[in-house]
């Protein structure tokens, strides 16, 4: 009996933290990185600058979400600030409330604010975990879009709470985050999209080399994702398989966390499932274990990890 007992744990334990070997899928993959909005403008108003036109689709709510990710048997996600929000990080804030199990967030606040460092602070307290930040933000160009004193305050408070700083670049701004990433070594840096490489439909081996090339910070994760908008732009997106590969080389699985980037890819001939199924199915390059940590404890590491608990190895 407690032998029946003991394997019956096991299995519901196996099923639980590795594929079904007859439907591919698990039960606790994570996305790193989901955008969510509402139609509700007059409860969550539009920054300067947006208006309607700008939400394509003109709706993207959690519970349209769970509709994509569930099936694929996605269960924890980090939200990233819609850029027509703002500052006003309001609505992020309100899904992860209402969702804690589920949300985490990365917020948008102003490098060039009053106190940049005690708003991470206190959005660490409503389950913030990054901020995204890129050169628009800065001001300047960017070859210097770090210089700012406020990045300066950012990157030192993110090392403190242990939030990442989430990059929203493209190759060119490489030069000026390898900078700050020597001078705060300690600043946990995530690089979104894969730098953008690619995002012209060109992969350049010069791109490649320079973000190969950011793995030398241990502090820095790549996300791979966002196939929709690089490479062909094609599914299965085949051709983005070189470009991932090198990235899995220079920073190892344990650096790299799957996204999505949805609602983006879930929009005209794009689906959830191509972008999961690329790493799950189509990358033979991957072990078991790799894609173990692309699709779930990189991202459960940093984004995840309870206080009192030992992360995963």
């Amino acid at each position: 009996m407690a032998f029946c007992l003991l394997a019956t744990l096991l299995a519901v334990e196996l099923a639980n933290r590795l594929p079904d070997a007859d439907n591919g899928k698990a039960t606790n993959y994570i996305d790193a990185h989901v955008h969510v909005w509402t139609p509700d403008t007059a409860r969550y108003p539009l920054a300067p600058g947006f208006n309607k036109d700008n939400m394509k689709p003109p709706s993207f709510t959690p519970e349209e979400l769970f509709k994509h990710c569930k099936p694929a048997g996605v269960g924890r996600i980090n939200l990233i600030q819609m850029s027509f929000y703002g500052f006003d990080n309001s609505y992020m804030l309100d899904m992860i409330a209402k969702y804690p199990d589920v949300f985490v967030g990365t917020a948008v606040i102003n490098p060039l604010g009053k106190d940049p460092a005690r708003e991470m602070d206190d959005l660490a307290k409503k389950g913030v975990r990054a901020f995204r930040i890129h050169p628009k933000l800065s001001e300047q160009p960017v070859e210097k879009w770090l210089r700012p004193e406020g990045y300066k305050a950012m990157f030192a408070a993110a090392a403190r709470n242990n939030q990442a700083m989430a990059c929203l670049i493209g190759p060119d701004a490489l030069p000026e985050l390898d900078r700050m990433c020597t001078a705060y070594p300690d600043t946990p840096v995530i690089i979104d999209h894969l730098c953008r490489i690619g995002a012209d439909g060109v992969i350049r081996d010069a791109d490649v080399d320079r973000l190969c090339a950011m793995a030398k910070h241990k502090n820095v994760m790549v996300k791979v994702g966002a196939f929709y908008a690089l490479g062909k732009k094609k599914p299965s997106y085949d051709d983005l398989a070189p470009l991932i590969k090198k990235m899995v080389a220079a920073f190892g699985a344990r650096r790299c966390m799957w996204e999505s980037d949805c609602p983006f890819q879930v929009q005209g001939d794009h689906t959830y499932q191509a972008s999961i199924d690329l790493v799950l199915r189509r990358l033979d390059f991957l072990s078991d274990d790799d894609k173990d940590w692309l699709l779930r404890k990189t991202a459960e590491n940093f984004f995840f990890v309870k206080k009192d608990a030992a992360p995963a190895k």
